[in-house]
């Protein structure tokens, strides 16, 4: 049997250029080992907003269970911005090449791996996970008791020219599904689908409420709850992503800055209050969001990018049986589901497709909130 088979994907491997706009490693402390292959291309973080084009040696062949990718495309998120801005508590060794999300080709396989082609596209899990603790095992990957880290965020990420991966870690993506879409399955639709529907159990013909519809994980959202006949009212920053959102097909839009989205809500049901409300704003939205809920509502969470401590009315919490439920990144089934939905026409909403050089103006928009949809980068 073939070992290591190898196949190199020749434009995301360059020649060290020292008088390029390329840095190269050993200017680092890196030392190359020209007996591998040529360099590759890397978007490495070397400090807070620190963030570089750079050459560095590419990784030796995958090992037995190792699947090697050629990386073809990361998409940004919020854990993008602040693992580049820098947040305290963050235990990481730096330098670190980024992007928490992506997608590659596989470029070759290791001793012991099947099921696998090259050239195949593949989206990687992110998470470090040990594959043998009690809860990878039930298949609750987001649950691992052994979790090492976050690529892109606590180690190597993806926005690199060639990554080995474990077999085991590997999704593949169905037919017709672009690199640019998938690149938004490991993280963005993965999320989504775990929060509506292992979460919050979201059915058909409820109503909806989906905060910063015009996010990221905001506009799939919006768009998985339309596929079922949901009735979706959805909070945006200005008049601007309104009406984007409105041609998204959100029932009803409130401008969070200037209208109150609890009074919406409680409006078109009547004083029901809404079924399920998705909320990853964090303070900002949070008491108005459990006023917006039904007796027996559930809201579902994945987020507190507003700020992480709220007020909370426990009486209207037991009065009222609400139902919250924290939601942590996903599993790789609920990637195979999310890549499964893109197949049927489910689509992410793409801002930008942007080159590898201008990462750090998609996290500066991404920062601003100046998107709508999400910002892919093509390596």
């Amino acid at each position: 049997m073939e070992r290591a088979r190898q196949e190199v994907f020749m434009p995301l491997l360059e020649p060290a250029s020292p008088g390029g706009c390329f840095m190269d490693a050993q200017s680092l402390g890196v030392r190359p080992n020209p007996a591998i292959r040529p360099h590759m291309r890397a978007l490495q973080l070397l400090a807070d907003r620190d963030l570089r084009l750079i050459d560095i040696p590419p990784p030796p062949p995958p090992g037995p269970g190792e699947v090697q990718l050629a990386m073809r495309a990361v998409a940004l998120n919020h854990i993008d911005v602040w693992g580049w801005r820098g947040m305290a508590f963050v235990k990481r060794t730096l330098p670190i090449s980024v992007g928490a999300e992506g997608v590659g080709e596989v470029a070759a396989l290791g001793e012991g791996v099947e099921g696998f082609q090259l050239g195949q596209m593949i989206v990687p899990y992110g998470g470090l996970t040990c594959g043998t603790c009690k809860e990878c095992l039930r298949g609750r990957d987001n649950l691992c008791e052994n979790i090492k880290g976050i690529r892109g965020f606590h180690v190597d990420g993806f926005a690199r020219g060639l990554m080995n991966i474990p077999a085991r870690q590997c999704v593949k993506v169905p037919a017709g599904v672009t690199a640019e879409d998938a690149a938004c399955a490991g993280i963005t639709f993965s999320t989504v689908q775990h929060m509506l529907f292992d979460n919050a159990k979201l059915e058909p013909g409820e109503t909806i409420l989906i905060h910063a519809a015009g996010s990221g994980i905001g506009t799939v959202a919006v768009r998985m709850a339309k596929a079922i006949g949901c009735t979706v009212i959805g909070t945006v920053g200005d008049e601007y992503k309104a009406e984007k959102a409105r041609a998204e097909g959100v029932d009803y839009v409130v401008n969070y800055n200037t209208d109150r989205f609890e009074s919406l809500a409680r409006r078109v049901t009547g004083k029901r209050g809404v079924d399920v409300v998705f909320e990853h704003v964090g303070a900002a939205t949070w008491a108005g969001s459990l006023l917006a809920l039904k007796m027996g509502g559930r809201l579902v969470t994945c987020g507190s990018t507003s700020g992480v401590s709220a007020e909370t009315n426990l009486m209207m919490i037991f009065q009222r049986q609400l139902r919250i439920q924290g939601s942590f990144g996903a599993t790789m089934r609920n990637i195979a589901e999310g890549l499964d939905k893109m197949a049927a026409g489910i689509r992410p909403v793409l801002d930008t497709v942007l080159p590898m050089e201008a990462f750090e103006q998609g996290l500066a928009r991404l920062e601003a909130r100046n998107v709508f949809g999400k910002i892919v980068i093509k390596l």
